[in-house]
Order: structure tokens, then sequence, then C-alpha cells
């Protein structure tokens, strides 16, 4: 499956969700039960979060930085994205190089690299307006 994207869009790879999210991937959804379907959703390898402006989602990046995720690393003097990603669905793309996370041509969403993309899931206001 691929996930839609619009605005900003912060994604992490389930997986990681899974070592590092304290209650792992279970209760990362718990957490987010309120918002999934609305600005939270998910495919059976991306988690997707975002906001509507630089602050938001910094914010979101400052806070699961807290939780123990690796946001950065640093690639031949260059910074990448690790266990999170920011894509910026309606400006271009991820915000810096980020390996792990592939573009679906057909459709605009984004999927884990080395899998296929298959459907598209997203909010359930996004699906609606693209039907």
């Amino acid at each position: 499956m691929a996930i839609a994207t619009e605005f900003i869009d912060f994604i992490v790879p389930i997986h990681i969700i899974q070592e590092k999210y304290f209650g792992g991937w279970e209760r990362c959804l718990e957490d987010h039960k309120e918002l999934i379907g609305g600005r939270v959703w998910y495919d059976e390898h991306l988690f997707r979060d975002g906001a509507m402006s630089p602050q938001g989602i910094e914010a979101l990046v400052d806070l699961w930085e807290t939780l123990g995720f690796q946001c950065y690393k640093e690639v031949d003097g260059n910074k990448h994205w690790q266990d999170v990603c920011v894509y910026e669905g309606m400006f271009g793309g991820a915000t810096m190089p980020c390996d792990w996370l592939a573009v679906d041509e057909k459709t605009g969403g984004v999927y884990l690299a080395g899998t296929q993309p298959g459907e598209l899931v997203g909010s359930q206001r996004k699906l609606k307006e693209d039907s």
C-alpha cells in the first residue's frame, strides 16, 4: 500500500515504531486513536501524522525525538532523515534525503522503499475528495 500525502507529512516506518515507541505499535495506535482517519493514517508499513505549518511539523519532530527516535543522521557531511521523514506533499517531497521512502508516481502517495505501492490509504476526508 501507499499512503496519501497532504500539506506537511510526518512519516515513520512501523517497524521502527515497534522497536522504539514505548509500548510498541499497539501503544502508538492507542495514543493516536482520536486522530486516526483525520490527520493520522497508516498502511502496513508506514505511519503518517501531519501539520499545516512549519511550526506544527517541528513540534512533531521534537516530540518524537524526545520519545527516543533518531530523527537525523549525517551522510557525507549532509543531514538525512533517519527514523522519521518530513515530506511536503504539496510542496515538493522530502525536506531532506530519505532513503527508505519511495513515491508512487501514479497516485502521488508514498510507500516504504523495497515494497509495492498498492492501494492508496489516507484520511477519510482526503480519499472522498479524490474520488
